[in-house]
């Protein structure tokens, strides 16, 4: 394999984000991100503060979710939400447009409501992940979204919550990396769950990926890599 253990590893934002995770699935959950090394750990909001302590002093990052899955919670209360995850600890939010204002083209409120978790989020130091939800969008609207989110300067778009009706495609990612600008990452979530799509979907030009088997991806990759194992005997958590 072409690419190192951490170029894998830190391509994942280990998603804890099922509404039927109980909190000792989301401590193991932790647990096995900081043994793996991830990128970040996309935990619930109720238990980032938790997820945050718990990362201290390790490479993970910790990072949840604004305005999910639905996209559809007033402007207030994304901003809202995205002050109380910073005040928890949050490195990086992953947001989701209002789907229904973009279905009913009313671009300037999207701009709007997009523009004010990342002015928020910025003023502090923190990212932003742009989640479109492509499953209900054409190409149209793919586009225009990449557009207001390379004026916004948002630090990713991303293909999908994982609860949707679909998640990455090839050619989703292929489409939003054209499109979005030098300075906007893309970050492909929704049903990566092998090494191999990791790694497609990483030469595609996406340098995240949301992902719940996070341990049979990377126990794989530590096998291809001659590496040994990490031993963690928690299992998956489900997530995307």
């Amino acid at each position: 394999m072409q690419y190192s253990y951490q170029e894998i590893a830190k391509m994942i934002d280990h998603a804890l984000l099922s509404p039927s995770l109980t909190a000792d699935d989301m401590e193991s959950g932790i647990k096995m991100a900081m043994l793996y090394d991830v990128a970040s750990v996309c935990i619930m909001p109720s238990y980032l503060e938790r997820c945050a302590r718990l990362l201290e002093g390790t490479t993970v990052m910790p990072s949840t979710v604004i305005g999910f899955p639905l996209g559809g919670h007033a402007s207030s209360t994304k901003i809202a939400e995205a002050e109380r995850a910073i005040n928890d600890g949050c490195q990086e939010l992953d947001m989701v447009v209002n789907i229904s204002q973009v279905l009913s083209g009313r671009w300037e409120s999207v701009e709007s409501d997009i523009a004010g978790v990342i002015e928020l989020a910025h003023a502090a130091d923190r990212r932003v992940k742009v989640i479109f939800e492509n499953c209900y969008l054409t190409d149209e609207h793919k586009i225009r979204l990449c557009e207001i989110c390379n004026e916004l300067n948002a630090d990713w778009v991303k293909t999908s919550t994982g609860f949707g009706t679909g998640g990455a495609t090839v050619e989703d990612v292929k489409l939003m990396r054209r499109t979005a600008a030098e300075h906007v990452q893309v970050k492909a979530a929704g049903g990566v769950r092998s090494l191999a799509s990791l790694i497609e979907m990483k030469e595609l030009g996406a340098t995240r990926c949301g992902a719940s088997a996070t341990k049979t991806i990377l126990d794989e990759c530590r096998e291809q890599l001659g590496l040994e194992p990490i031993g963690f005997d928690g299992g998956e958590t489900a997530g995307y």
